[in-house]
Order: C-alpha cells, then sequence, then structure tokens
C-alpha cells in the first residue's frame, strides 16, 4: 500500500520549507506528482513554489486548484485558512501537530502549556470544520523529530557534544523516547493521505525503537564516531548549569531537565493498522 493509487491531485504542501518538507516534496515527486509547495518564504530558485501566508484575509486569491492538502506549518495556523482552501476545491487534508499537547499539557513552563494549548484548540477546530464542510481529514502527531544536522532536537545534542566533547544529563536520564525521523514522516503522510481508513481520524506517529534518554544520546554520540562521555548531574545542578549554558542553548528551560526523567512513550498501533506505518530504529548519522 503506497497511497498513489488514490491520492487526489492537485496537491498542495502548505509550510513545505519546514523540516519535513522537502522529505515530502521529495516523496511526491518520486511518485510521479507534482505538488505545489507553499511558503512565506519561498526558496529563490524554486520554480515550483507559492508565496502565501495563511493568516493572509485574501488567501484565496492567490491560490490554485487543490484536491489534497498537506500541512506542516504550525496547526495553530490552519484552521482560519481552511475556509480559503475549501474555496480552492480541497477534499482532503493531512495536517501534523505534535505529540507535545500531551507532554507539555502540564509542564511548569507557561510558554509550553500555552503551546499545548494550542495544539489542543486548533485540533478540535480542524476536526469540527472539517466535518461540517465534507473535507476528509487526518491529523498526525509525530514524537521527537530529528532529521541529521536540520533540526533542533537530535541534532541540537549533536551540536552541544562537538563544543564540549561531553553531555551532561539531569539525573540518570531514564525516562523513555521514541525518536522519529522527519523522512519516515513524510512517507507516512503520503500513505495516510491516500487510505480511506485514516479520515477523520488522529494518530500518534513515535519512530521505530522505545528507548531511554541516555541510550538515545550514546547513539547520538556514536552517529558522531565518538565514544560516549555523558555527566550524570543531580537535577539542581543541571538547573543551574542550563541557565549558564543559556546563550549556548536558545530556547532552553528548566523544564527539559525535569523531562529527561518522564517516559514521553505514545502508541502507534493503530497508525501501522490503518496506513503502514513502519518507521526505522533511531541510528543517526551526522
Amino acid at each position: 500500500m503506497n497511497g498513489q493509487d488514490s491520492l487526489k491531485t492537485p496537491i498542495l504542501v502548505l509550510g513545505a520549507t519546514s523540516l519535513i518538507g522537502g522529505f515530502l516534496l521529495d516523496r511526491l515527486r518520486a511518485l510521479d506528482l507534482a505538488p505545489i509547495a507553499v511558503s512565506r518564504r519561498p526558496p529563490d530558485d524554486a520554480v515550483c513554489w507559492l508565496d502565501a501566508d495563511l493568516s493572509d484575509p485574501d488567501l484565496v486569491d492567490g491560490l490554485p486548484p487543490v484536491a489534497t492538502v498537506f500541512s506542516l506549518s504550525p496547526i495553530w495556523l490552519l484552521p482560519q485558512a481552511l475556509p480559503a482552501l475549501k474555496a480552492r476545491g480541497m477534499n482532503r487534508l493531512v495536517a501534523f501537530s505534535s505529540t507535545s499537547r500531551f507532554s507539555k499539557a502540564d509542564s511548569p513552563v507557561a510558554a509550553e502549556r500555552a503551546v499545548a494549548q494550542a495544539l489542543i484548540d486548533a485540533e478540535a477546530a480542524i476536526a469540527a470544520w472539517c466535518g461540517d464542510n465534507d473535507v476528509a481529514w487526518t491529523i498526525l502527531r509525530p514524537t521527537l523529530i530529528y532529521a541529521e544536522g536540520r533540526d533542533g532536537n537530535v541534532s541540537r545534542l549533536a551540536a552541544l557534544i562537538r563544543r564540549l566533547r561531553v553531555l551532561p544529563l539531569s539525573g540518570t536520564g531514564q525516562g523513555l523516547r521514541q525518536p522519529v525521523h522527519a523522512d519516515d514522516l513524510a512517507a507516512g503522510a503520503v500513505r495516510a493521505a491516500g487510505a480511506a481508513a485514516t479520515a477523520g481520524r488522529a494518530y500518534d506517529l513515535v519512530g521505530g525503537e522505545t528507548l531511554t534518554y541516555r541510550v538515545m544520546a550514546e547513539r547520538v554520540f556514536a552517529g558522531l564516531g565518538r565514544r560516549p562521555l555523558i555527566l550524570t548531574l543531580p537535577s539542581g545542578l543541571f538547573a543551574l548549569a542550563l541557565r549558564l549554558a543559556a546563550p549556548l542553548l536558545p530556547g532552553a528551560n528548566p523544564a527539559m531537565g525535569d523531562r529527561m526523567a518522564r517516559d514521553l512513550t505514545f502508541d502507534d498501533t493503530e497508525a501501522r493498522r490503518d496506513f503502514g506505518w513502519s518507521p526505522r530504529d533511531f541510528h543517526p548519522r551526522f
């Protein structure tokens, strides 16, 4: 099952410059499809890109005819664009959200709780609007996304290891993780779009294996061709070190250390059943 036979064209990819976007465009082109890529900052040398802003009240005027829409933009930007997309013919929508709607809902950091609530609200708005307007929708919620050298999660660990040669952890780092590659998510989105069983459903998408944060870090060392050097710190000392290193780690906050001890795991059984979700194990190579 590859989804090609039932994938409706023409195809629009929103947020195509995102981490998953390049992989998705490659996957669609490999199926001899010609997606139209949308971004607020399209590459200058691309020929199949559309410069558009989902918040533009006149968005419909700049959109081409479309049947299938893949949304890789922050999902909270999508509800306001749905009427314009429907007016141009959209009848199939696959939108990416995040399992952060669950894992950050009780974060001690207000900004993270706000992100979780924005994800929850957007998912609900999309499901309700599409249900009322005859659009078959599917929402995909990845866990920890990586793409060697490009993401802000695993690749940030790799950059820190290169700089410090040692990686400090808060506690023993026994919290479980399920890192998932951006290319696997692109392949899964194509499959989901072509599978009738996914209409009106949301799926948690995890990587091919579940491993502790510490083992995940050891795999990053291996991907760099280095012997693991991991420094275990008490949570309070780690929080202090994080504050001191803040200039080197944009966006870092104390909750990151606390989460190293928490299990952030989800179940992808329904995705495997409904559209053949089959992600790779975690062996990054930098």
